[in-house]
């Protein structure tokens, strides 16, 4: 057991969160004292509850992106966050900080250069967001999960390490996956899903289209709605389809705790294309079809979906393209063509990368020497 001391950060989204956690539950296992900073009124800290690892709060949010009061404000919360990041590195002694890049983990960075205590970043787009670009310069090192964003960081001991990923992604058997998840081994399954908060354009799209899928196609299909769009997708479902809950081909929940299990028993993924979704779909070894949220910051979402569709392991749609009938005419060309889906499939898993949390630790270790 190493007597080593390491500040894990990142937070506001899965995106962020998923890979501090991977890289803190490995680092857990061989040394004594793992601290997660992070901010206490979003998701990491509901997920890092359920961990042994200290939370260590810091009030920030988003940076405004216009001139104004809220950007001035904004300026004083994260001078506060810096000062309280400052005051936990001098009351735990990090021998490295480790941070997956947002607004959530840039006042401890920054106390990190103020304090010059090595630091590693990690980011997971095609184009990095604007706190790894701007601090990647000071870091010891920066892993990243696609070989074009090296374009964008202005740092020479950059890695291209892919996402950290759960173990159990390369371990886990297809025919096991379905059977978990009480379906038939044989059939064709799809998974929508929307992210972890959902995607009400391909929830209003899907909820039409399920009886199709599972009645005329025989296709199994796990449909993650979001929580907040739950209730709604019901109140459709019970409207078009009445008898939803009794068929056994269709599962409907509004979140998953296990994704792993979720995407190993599928053949295709419907989703947004934030960067987790997908390298745990390329880990998987499973063809998407992706549709990129607009609104998402420096429109990371269109750049990674683009990506995909450019290896030939993923179909494209647009938001504002995706109804009942596009979402299926995808679907069934997949579902149809069995040589176009195992030709983005293969596509898909030569893309995976498994060993990321293993080379991140390693790297992380080597600057906290």
């Amino acid at each position: 057991m190493s007597d080593k001391t390491y500040f894990i950060t990142g937070g506001g989204t899965g995106g962020h969160i998923y890979p501090a956690v991977a890289v803190a539950d490995a680092l857990a296992d061989e040394c004594n004292t793992v601290y997660y900073v992070g901010n206490p009124d979003n998701l990491e800290f509901d997920i890092i509850q359920q961990k042994n690892y200290a939370f260590l709060p810091v009030n920030i949010h988003g940076m405004p992106r216009k001139m104004g009061l809220p950007l001035i404000e904004w300026c004083f919360q994260l001078a506060a966050a810096v000062l309280k990041s400052l005051y936990y590195l001098n009351k735990y002694k990090p021998d490295a900080v480790f941070g997956t890049g947002g607004y959530v983990s840039a006042p401890i960075l920054i106390a990190c250069i103020i304090k010059k205590i090595p630091y590693m970043m990690h980011d997971c787009d095609a184009q990095p967001g604007l706190v790894t670009r701007k601090l990647a310069p000071y870091a010891s090192a920066v892993s990243l999960a696609f070989e074009c964003a090296k374009n964008f960081i202005d740092n020479k001991n950059c890695f291209v390490n892919g996402n950290p990923i759960r173990t159990k992604f390369k371990a886990l058997l297809k025919s096991d996956a379905r059977k978990a998840m009480g379906f038939v081994n044989s059939k064709i399954t799809v998974c929508i899903m929307g992210g972890s908060q959902g995607a009400r354009t391909i929830n209003d799209a899907a909820v039409e289209i399920l009886k199709t899928l599972t009645d005329k196609y025989d296709v199994q299909v796990i449909f993650q709605t979001g929580k907040k769009n739950f209730e709604r997708v019901v109140e459709q479902l019970l409207k078009i389809y009445p008898e939803y809950e009794s068929d056994k081909n269709l599962i409907v929940k509004p979140y998953f705790d296990d994704m792993v299990t979720v995407l190993k028993a599928a053949d295709i993924a419907v989703s947004r294309a934030g960067s987790l979704s997908l390298s745990e779909i390329e880990a998987s070894g499973i063809a998407s079809i992706l549709i990129p949220y607009p609104h998402a910051a420096a429109d990371h979402q269109r750049k990674n979906a683009k990506y995909m569709v450019e290896q030939g392991a993923a179909l494209y749609l647009e938001d504002h393209d995706v109804t009942e009938k596009t979402l299926l005419e995808n679907l069934t060309l997949l579902i149809t063509n069995r040589e176009k889906l195992a030709k983005l499939q293969g596509a898909a898993m030569k893309l995976a990368k498994y060993d990321g949390v293993e080379k991140i630790v390693s790297q992380l270790k080597e600057i906290a020497k």
